[in-house]
């Protein structure tokens, strides 16, 4: 976490001297770093040191408005924590000409809010798998079904969005620092979109990445590791 929280520092710094520089290199500097700044609220979130103040599963029969007021106390620090990176990755773009760290940060924050959302309300695969022991009670607040009201909402809204940002990236008269922006900003949006479409498809999509839990398969087993998934 200490390393993490250094590596936010110096984001903030590149971020905003990168701000100032409207050119490929810029546009790569300000993405990496809107990257870096992300990178560290998904650490302390993962370690379990930024989540929230309810750190308990969720009641049997909690429903409707009462699961939803549980749910956001079991998170609410770490949406407080990302309002304040997002305060600060917004002070240190502020009015420069290189804007794609600013909506960078934006993207991941927005698609990630509608993802929270829709295992919210429901999905087909939740991917509870990847959340480590000291987590497993968020699984709780889960929903599992083929899919909820939100979920085609969420996606032709990103879409109509990535279309025109493609549009601008290929555009004729383009200039080098608008394509390497508007591309990585693009690319990173239907990356969010294909993560969506994972998270209702009848594909096992967590298979891809048991590559990175090969170290939990040393880890005695625990009560929490064995937590069943919720209906």
């Amino acid at each position: 976490m200490l390393g993490t929280t250094v590596l936010l520092g110096l984001a903030l710094v590149g971020m905003a001297i990168s701000s100032t520089d409207a050119s490929p290199a810029g546009a790569y500097c300000g993405f990496t770093c809107a990257i870096l700044v992300w990178a560290w609220q998904e650490v302390a979130f993962l370690l379990g040191i930024v989540t929230g103040p309810r750190r308990t599963p969720c009641p049997e029969g909690a429903v409707g408005w009462a699961r939803a007021r549980l749910a956001f106390q079991a998170v609410l620090h770490h949406e407080l924590a990302l309002v304040v990176l997002a305060l600060a990755v917004l002070a240190v773009t502020w009015g420069a000409p290189n804007q794609t760290g600013w909506w960078t940060f934006v993207v991941l924050w927005t698609m990630r809010q509608s993802a929270k959302l829709n295992v919210f309300l429901g999905v087909r695969n939740l991917n509870e798998g990847f959340l480590p022991p000291h987590l497993k009670y968020l699984q709780t607040y889960f929903t599992r079904k083929g899919m909820n009201w939100l979920f085609p909402l969420s996606v032709a809204v990103a879409t109509m969005v990535v279309i025109p940002v493609w549009r601008a990236a290929l555009a004729p008269t383009a200039s080098a620092f608008e394509v390497a922006s508007f591309a990585l900003i693009g690319s990173l949006l239907g990356l969010a979109i294909l993560e969506h479409w994972f998270l209702v498809l009848p594909l096992p999509s967590e298979a891809l990445w048991k590559w990175g839990l090969r170290s939990r398969d040393s880890t005695p087993s625990t009560h929490a590791d064995a937590a069943p998934a919720p209906p």
